[in-house]
């Protein structure tokens, strides 16, 4: 017996590379269409200089969003 892989396990290994390989490109293309075609939606947050906030409450610098006017 030789000690070097046989064809088939060689045929075999590669195959797994290249399926481990298309399996993370489609991944990462999946994250990038998802990032790049998402918008979500802005979300109630104090904004600063608010009243009645509590002395340890966070909330965002710089707000995305501008205020959409006649909602309370």
């Amino acid at each position: 017996m030789s000690s070097a892989p046989s064809t088939r396990n060689r045929i075999a290994i590669w195959l797994g590379v290249g399926a481990a390989v298309l399996l993370v490109a489609a991944a990462n293309a999946h994250l990038l269409y998802v990032a790049v075609t998402s918008q979500p939606e802005c979300v109630s947050h104090l904004k600063p200089g608010d009243s009645g906030t509590e002395r340890g409450s966070f909330s965002a610098a710089k707000s995305a969003c501008s205020p959409q006017r006649g909602k309370s």
